[in-house]
């Protein structure tokens, strides 16, 4: 279980593209959602996740910060406690990520990854913690539009699905663990679901991947975002090697639009 909430930030970040402006995602927005998994053949509810943002302002400019943690719900910590954290500082406009940090707590498992994105170059620089004063620096090359997870999740918000012609494929690349992993999207049209905050016309994506031990399957993984300016992912389906499993949110507060 020590794999799934990272393997669903994984699903959620299957999108990229160059020249899209934000005109959906401010700071204070915050989405609480429920990560549900598989277990014995019922879907039960196994933590919460939490997306939130903040202005920061620096010497040099003002980013805006995007938070995301996942916890389990108290009754699972002594099964398996999880308590992690993502973050990324990104440009306001474009969400292109300067800085990325990465908290993971799971059970006895530690570890704290940093990047630093030199954009300009197309390098990161990245420092990963891990128990007993274990430290590594890298300095990796990646490709132009390269990513990390949170702010390519934040991303995926931004892009034009309303003029998009269904059956539109869109690739990513994000930078986890020090290596770029590789996927897709499908844009399978509008879909009218129920949910906590409310019955959402939705775009309906479709996801995959290259990575075996990521995603399983062709058809197993699907993302619901709103139809509307703040595109908000309010239901998710996904399949990993380990189980399966849903994202559904509980709560939306401050959005942009």
């Amino acid at each position: 279980m020590c794999r799934i909430l990272i393997h669903f930030v994984l699903i959620l970040s299957f999108t990229t593209h160059l020249f899209a402006q934000n005109k959906a995602v401010a700071a204070g927005e915050k989405l609480t959602y429920t990560a549900s998994y598989n277990m014995s053949g019922v879907l039960t509810d196994i933590a919460q996740v939490t997306m939130e943002t903040n202005e920061v302002k620096t010497s040099k400019s003002t980013l805006l910060r995007l938070k995301c943690t996942a916890a389990t719900y108290s009754k699972w910590d002594t099964f398996f406690k999880i308590r992690d954290l993502y973050e990324s500082y990104v440009h306001p406009n474009n969400l292109t990520p300067y800085l990325y940090n990465r908290d993971v707590n799971e059970g006895s498992y530690f570890k704290n990854m940093k990047y630093t994105f030199s954009n300009s170059s197309n390098t990161v620089k990245s420092v990963m913690k891990k128990k007993n004063n274990y430290v590594e620096n890298n300095s990796i090359k990646i490709n132009s539009g390269t990513k990390d997870i949170v702010s390519t999740l934040y991303y995926m918000r931004i892009l034009d699905y309303k003029n998009m012609a269904i059956g539109t494929k869109k690739s990513f690349t994000i930078l986890f663990d020090n290596e770029e992993i590789k996927g897709i999207i499908t844009y399978l049209g509008k879909e009218t679901i129920s949910t906590a905050i409310g019955k959402k016309e939705c775009y309906k994506l479709a996801v995959g991947s290259s990575e075996t031990n990521v995603l399983q399957g062709k058809n197993n993984n699907f993302l619901w975002l709103t139809a509307d300016e703040n595109k908000i992912i309010v239901y998710g389906k996904f399949k990993i090697p380990v189980g399966n499993g849903e994202l559904k949110i509980k709560s939306a507060s401050g959005l942009k639009n």
